[in-house]
């Protein structure tokens, strides 16, 4: 198939999805074609069956914000024509939602026929969605999508809940490339950071405040109380400076290292020995399964779609949002030398159950339901 991909071309978790989704359907002999602003993150290598189309946003003295989803919208209908795409994936619903809409129905008035799927990431639902500046817009486009799907049940569930939305969504979970995401030798890493011997605490987002960095840096102190242990803070975002200052304060900077946005994050998760994401909102938690399929224990919040992923008393444990107390007390029982090695190997366990080969052909047949159903009404 002809497929053209719509993703915010960022570290973000659907960003990173629709790029590694691209990647393997790529691989897989599929002609895909990404449509954004800028070269997604992770699309940094040659391919045959890889293309990259540029959103061009012009800026005129006019405009106090640039009009991204009419210039999305057009590139959307040009590429869709001249590259006679068979199908057009959008992630994110806010605004690729409705710019396939209306790229969808300029094409329709020039007798072309695109089918639209569309997929819920989380926060598109959960927090801007629900805006009511958006809402009417996001319902709308949801509806007109022929094809919706859902990263997780909770954010299916939130996604009725919230909106009046009258079409099927089917979920489909994040998935993981373990060709890439698993356990490297990287001893030399790990006693660079724990010359004696010390656990090593590891945790990845954007810094944004419903991350709650700020718990992670709660639990490693009240944890480092009792057992010798490193954190190591990747990523970068609004809250970094603050997380700093509180490294400070609570005098624990000898201990903590602040290593920025990083490609290769599989090499910081070969030497870690926990994962922490205590979100207060999080549709699947995909750096939380990166992290179990290099063999990381993942202690979690109970956050939308995380449960489903990190099985609690399994792959590691799942706490009630903000209860440091709880967390460390959890923390301290997956560092123990006699309980780690379990943990290690059921949260690898649990993360090839999401491989890239078990999820992709669901999107496949996904895919071919749609545009057989598409073709068929119309």
């Amino acid at each position: 198939m002809k497929i053209g991909i719509v993703c915010y071309p960022t570290f973000g978790g659907s960003g990173v999805v629709a790029t590694e989704l691209g990647i393997a359907l790529a691989k897989k002999g599929h002609e895909i074609h990404f449509i954004t602003y800028r070269q997604p993150t992770r699309l940094d290598f040659f391919s045959a069956n890889l293309f990259y189309h540029e959103v061009d946003i012009k800026s005129y003295p006019l405009f106090e914000h640039a009009p991204y989803e009419l210039a999305l919208a057009s590139k959307m209908v040009n590429v869709v024509k001249y590259e006679k795409l068979d199908l057009l994936h959008v992630h994110y619903a806010i605004p690729h939602a409705s710019a396939a809409y209306m790229a969808k129905q300029i094409l329709k008035s020039q007798g072309l026929q695109i089918p639209v799927v569309t997929t819920l990431h989380g926060t598109d639902i959960t927090l801007v969605g629900k805006d009511v500046s958006y809402e009417p817009v996001v319902t709308f486009s949801i509806n007109q999508s022929d094809g919706v799907t859902a990263v997780s049940e909770d954010l299916r569930k939130a996604t009725y809940d919230h909106f009046e939305i009258t079409k099927d969504i089917e979920v489909i979970p994040n998935f993981i490339d373990l060709d890439r995401f698993k356990k490297q030798k990287k001893e030399h890493f790990k006693l660079a950071i724990c010359p004696h011997g010390e656990s090593l605490i590891v945790h990845t987002s954007n810094f944004r405040k419903v991350k709650r960095v700020e718990d992670v840096i709660q639990v490693f102190y009240e944890v480092r109380k009792k057992i010798p242990v490193k954190l190591l803070l990747v990523g970068d975002g609004p809250e970094r400076d603050k997380m700093e200052r509180l490294c400070r304060e609570l005098g624990t900077c000898d201990d903590v290292r602040f290593l920025g946005k990083l490609e290769a994050v599989e090499e910081v998760l070969s030497v870690a020995d926990l994962f922490l994401i205590p979100s207060e909102k999080e549709s699947f938690g995909l750096a939380a399964l990166e992290a179990m399929a290099c063999e990381v224990p993942v202690l979690s919040s109970d956050a939308g779609g995380i449960p489903e992923l990190n099985l609690d008393g399994v792959t590691g444990f799942v706490c009630k949002i903000g209860d440091i107390e709880m967390m460390t007390k959890r923390a301290l029982e997956i560092l123990s030398p006699e309980n780690l090695p379990g943990f290690k190997q059921r949260a690898l366990e649990r993360a090839k159950q999401f491989d890239v080969s078990i999820i992709l052909p669901i999107y496949e047949s996904f895919y071919k339901k749609t545009v057989e159903s598409t073709y068929l009404v119309h």
